[in-house]
């Protein structure tokens, strides 16, 4: 019978591994490494084969508690239960609940999409979804029960992310259903269930008086010069707020005027190139000395291993004035797509500038530098026209 001080004081044989046995099936396997797992002989009930189990390993198991999992397993088989058949049972059912096949879903799919939009997606279905169905085995799952997680989502007055959790459940059920542990999606079943979510437009600012109070606030920000960076250009390139926050000195091209963004951080995985006027240019040499030995062109004040926080933009517009009901990171596109349009120029190069998919996604990945020529005298006469905005109070 094994003691505690036998069992700490165990060494290592380098020359090849050895056991310390305890009693009724128990042993310590003392590997060359040093590791010391903890094992449990048996015979099988009804073939009486023999066979070993895991135990765990110590010091993490303890020899009370090594002999307290063996007495637990010797119930098992007095009984007539074959404990390695109930471990594979158990295992494999874990392997088929909606949270496991959810999450292997998201591990095949996230190469697709840009790191933000992936970890919003696990992080949704972690608060939204596995709470209540996470642990159920996906087979079992009924169109009530899922009507019942979507139904606590739009109790909160969250209409939009109900519908959004309800496609995102459909597609972990369609996987389920491609290989192979599952043979129906119950989600098809609940449209009409939650009604339409009401269309919320982003907040920004169109009027262009207003847009030239926008900008002088903008350019009048007294906090640090990466974030007043950051805010001033970003209404002349108009990327979203993730991209612009996650550039890299590595994207930008001084000699040919272009930010060149790569799929992996787009949200349409294609790769996007932004052509750079005369203003953006000098912003951004203004800011090469200060972060240009680095990464990123807008880098966390925690550490240049970092981007920008999501909320510098944000906080910085809360702190000229502007509430979320009134302007967001994400308005400078809607200004842009707005007044860009008034001004005649072609819809097509508008869209292609704002990185909008296309219906054919394989056109969009081959097309990227469509209509550059054009998007090029656009973004330079845009640039201007917020020149003159910005210059001129009162303009109409």
């Amino acid at each position: 019978m094994l003691t505690s001080s036998a069992v700490t004081n165990a060494k290592p044989n380098p020359a090849k591994q050895y056991r310390l046995s305890d009693e009724r099936g128990l042993y310590l396997l003392v590997r060359p490494q040093g590791g010391k797992w903890w094992r449990f002989d048996y015979a099988r009930p009804g073939n009486k084969k023999r066979n070993t189990l895991s135990l765990g390993i110590f010091p993490d198991v303890s020899l009370k508690q090594a002999r307290e999992r063996r007495d637990e397993i010797r119930k098992l088989i007095a009984d007539g239960i074959d404990p390695a058949a109930k471990q594979a049972a158990e295992h494999s059912a874990a392997a088929d609940t909606f949270k496991a096949i959810a999450e292997e879903w998201h591990t095949t799919h996230k190469a697709k999409w840009t790191p933000d939009y992936g970890d919003e997606i696990l992080r949704r279905l972690e608060v939204n979804v596995f709470p209540y169905i996470g642990a159920r085995a996906i087979t079992s799952l009924t169109a009530p029960d899922i009507l019942a997680v979507l139904r606590r989502i739009e109790a909160r007055g969250a209409v939009d992310l109900a519908h959004r959790q309800h496609q995102v459940c459909g597609q972990v059920f369609r996987y389920a259903i491609a290989t192979g542990r599952a043979t129906a999606d119950p989600t098809p079943a609940l449209r009409g269930a939650i009604p339409p979510a009401p269309k919320v437009h982003l907040a920004s600012i169109k009027e262009p008086a207003r847009v030239g109070e926008l900008l002088r606030a903008l350019h009048s920000y007294s906090g640090g010069p990466v974030v007043s960076a950051a805010l001033n250009l970003a209404p002349l390139v108009f990327t979203r707020p993730g991209e612009l926050r996650h550039a890299e000195w590595a994207e930008i091209d001084f000699d040919t005027a272009e930010w060149r963004i790569p799929a992996h951080k787009m949200k349409m995985r294609a790769p996007h190139i932004v052509p750079l006027s005369t203003q953006a240019v000098a912003i951004l040499r203004d800011l090469h000395p200060l972060t240009g030995r680095g990464k990123y062109v807008f880098p966390s004040p925690r550490g240049a291993a970092r981007c920008m926080s999501e909320n510098a933009i944000t906080v910085a517009l809360r702190a000229l004035g502007y509430d979320g009901q009134t302007m967001t990171g994400h308005g400078f596109r809607s200004i842009a797509s707005t007044l860009l349009n008034e001004q005649g120029w072609n819809r097509d190069a508008i869209e292609r500038q704002l990185a909008h998919a296309e219906r054919d996604g394989v056109r969009d990945a081959y097309n990227y530098a469509e209509y550059l020529p054009e998007r090029r005298k656009m973004m330079q006469a845009w640039a201007d026209y917020l020149d003159g905005l910005r210059k001129q109070p009162g303009t109409a």
